[in-house]
């Protein structure tokens, strides 16, 4: 007796599920996107002053 109210506590309870039609990787893709988005754009590195200017040589 006590093993059928211990199978049906566990039956009564409501099982997670994933929404249909949306695949993980178009999952994955849009929290990149939306992290892109989301964050400003980075400003530009200064010019390192040692290296402007100078010509390369040939090897």
């Amino acid at each position: 007796m006590e093993s059928n109210e211990h199978q049906h506590r566990y039956q009564s309870r409501p099982r997670p599920y994933a929404v249909g039609g949306v695949s993980m990787r178009d999952l994955l893709a849009s929290c990149a996107a939306a992290d892109a988005v989301s964050r400003p754009p980075r400003a530009p590195e200064p010019a390192d002053p040692r290296t402007v200017g100078e010509p390369r040589e040939a090897a």
